[in-house]
């Protein structure tokens, strides 16, 4: 089955009206980092106080998220979503509400909002197995729908800032998180209701048992894998921002940062063409090799265009190898712990964002964006070294029967 005719495949047994919600679910995740920032910073005047509140919800939101994502194992995707999707709507638009009090009132509030909102993204990717159980083909749609999860992912998190940026010019910074609380609401509580959030209470109840455990040593290698791919987010976007504000050109770091994103949904959408008897341990090494390639220009970059095609470049990498991480945890780890796997690595990823962030920006202070741009280059050493290490490990892994 080639590549669009599995994604037709998809469209067929799941309906367009599916594919949207469960995208347009998952952009206020992207809009609510950047835009507490803007925020804060705005109301504030501090742009210290803003990045504070930033990174609290972005932690809070690591932390809340695999414990949601445990729940819906246990009791199911739809009252679990459903309750995050109207908790961090009222969380988002009490962060207007809070945006000018006191700092501690500030952290609090945008604390309880990261934790609340959900992770859409990776509790869509636990709905596919499911939802593909009765086709011949599940193994060629499942990785297609992997590959269109980790190009969607991407899509998000280049539209959330830029929907940010717009609508806090149209409608003020307040307008843009309103904006973001409406759409949670919205297309969160649709993808919680969904139909298919009955196949995944059905599966955890009656599929897999209750027995296994996550936590075996490949598992744990793809926590880390997906800690490495935050760091380097964080500081190839905190090194871009450097670089952005020396050059005079500040207000260009969002579409400068986008292009990462460009170049990872194109390779998302193509890498689900792979012959199957290319294992995911493979493309993650692949993957690995050419983030550490594709990184290297970074520290011969001194003006925005040649940061933009670096960037664009080293995209290319980034799906295939965040696809690969994900696709290895859906088949290793139990049926009744999935959503607990993949919302776990999606917090690494997060927790490794502000890593790469904190430790690239006290570089960049003192060598600027060069010294920044070393940490995006040591992460994706660090993926390397772990792929390589542990490729036998991820091969001789034994996957969990669907």
């Amino acid at each position: 089955m080639s590549a669009i005719a599995s994604y037709r495949a998809l469209l067929r047994i799941v309906g367009p009206a599916y594919i949207v919600v469960a995208f347009l679910g998952r952009i206020p995740l992207a809009m609510s980092q950047i835009g507490t920032l803007v925020l804060v910073s705005t109301a504030t005047g501090s742009y210290g106080k803003g990045g504070a509140a930033a990174g609290v919800l972005a932690v809070a939101n690591a932390i809340g998220s695999p414990l949601a994502g445990a729940l819906a194992d246990r009791i199911g995707q739809r009252p679990v979503v459903l309750v995050q999707s109207i908790a961090g709507a009222v969380g988002l638009a009490g962060t207007v509400l809070a945006a000018d009090r006191s700092m501690p009132v500030i952290l609090v509030v945008a604390g309880a909002t990261g934790f609340a909102i959900p992770q859409v993204g990776p509790l869509a990717r636990v709905r596919w197995r499911p939802i593909t159980s009765e086709e011949d083909d599940q193994r060629r749609l499942v990785d297609a729908a992997f590959s269109y999860e980790g190009s969607a992912d991407e899509a998000s998190f280049v539209l959330g800032p830029a929907l940010i940026g717009v609508l806090a010019i149209i409608a003020e910074p307040e307008g843009a998180m309103v904006a973001a609380a409406v759409m949670l609401g919205v297309f969160g509580t649709w993808f919680a209701v969904h139909p298919t959030s009955d196949l995944v209470a059905r599966r955890t109840t009656h599929g897999g048992g209750g027995t296994g455990t996550m936590w075996t040593v490949a598992f744990f290698v793809l926590v880390v894998a997906q800690f490495s791919i935050g760091m380097i987010f964080g500081s190839l976007q905190t090194g871009s921002t450097v670089l952005a504000e020396a050059d005079g050109k500040a207000g260009l770091v969002g579409l400068i940062h986008a292009t990462l994103g460009v170049g990872s949904v194109i390779a998302g959408l193509a890498i689900t063409g792979l012959p199957e008897r290319i294992l995911y341990a493979t493309r993650m090494l692949a993957a690995a090799i050419g983030l550490l390639v594709l990184s290297l220009p970074l520290l011969l970059v001194d003006s925005i265009p040649s940061l933009v095609v670096v960037i664009g470049l080293l995209g290319f990498a980034v799906a295939p190898y965040m696809i690969s991480n994900f696709a290895l945890a859906g088949i290793l780890v139990p049926l009744h712990r999935v959503g607990t796997a993949m919302t776990l690595l999606a917090g690494a990823t997060g927790v490794g964002y502000a890593a790469g962030a904190s430790l690239a920006g006290r570089l960049a202070d003192d060598h600027g964006h060069t010294a920044a741009f070393a940490v995006t280059i040591s992460a994706a050493g660090l993926a390397v070294l772990l792929a390589v290490t542990a490729n036998r490990a991820l091969r001789d892994a034994i996957p969990y029967d669907a």
